[in-house]
């Protein structure tokens, strides 16, 4: 019996669609249905990132207690790595041709993450910790959904995921010793 060889071969239709509306940049139609609802789950993450970014920050200024300015300085670090993220969804929803949503007035809503106002020390290394494993898996289950619908984004979602499950395991830390 023969054995059938198989051949991996680029879809030639897709690349001469990719040679048309080059204003849209790197964006070809194979990206198709699905780009419009990849911009809705980058925009909830961004809305999500800037809340805890705000939190966070929050936390530096508000911390109090005997571990209080090492934990503070913590907090400051995961509110930058959280704006951090903020700026590279944002950018990639520019790169996708959608319009990244900063409105202030909608950020609560949309995020997946609460903001608060508690004051005592452990209540705020909770409150995050709780935020980030609500990160962790709203970034699990967009990994999953946008799948290989776009490499690009996946990978994106995914090393946000990893900084956010490392901060999950020092909050985590924090909160044993706290």
């Amino acid at each position: 019996m023969a054995e059938r060889q198989l051949h991996l071969k680029l879809d030639t239709a897709a690349l001469d669609a990719a040679r048309k509306h080059l204003s849209e940049g790197a964006v070809t139609p194979a990206y198709g249905p699905w780009r419009d609802d990849i911009v809705q789950l980058l925009n909830d993450a961004l809305a999500t990132e800037l809340v805890c970014t705000l939190r966070y920050r929050r936390h530096h200024f508000m911390a109090d207690g005997l571990e209080s300015p090492r934990i503070a300085e913590e907090f400051l670090v995961h509110a930058n790595a959280e704006l951090a993220h903020a700026d590279r969804l944002a950018q990639r929803i520019v790169q996708l041709g959608g319009d990244p949503d900063f409105n202030p007035a909608s950020l609560q809503d949309r995020s997946h993450a609460d903001y608060d106002e508690v004051t005592d020390l452990k209540a705020m290394i909770k409150a995050n910790l709780v935020a980030e494993r609500v990160a962790v898996e709203s970034y699990r289950q967009m990994i999953a959904l946008i799948g290989d619908k776009d490499s690009t984004t996946r990978r994106l979602l995914e090393d946000i995921l990893a900084d956010e499950e490392e901060h999950a395991d020092e909050l985590s830390d924090w909160m044993e010793r706290a």
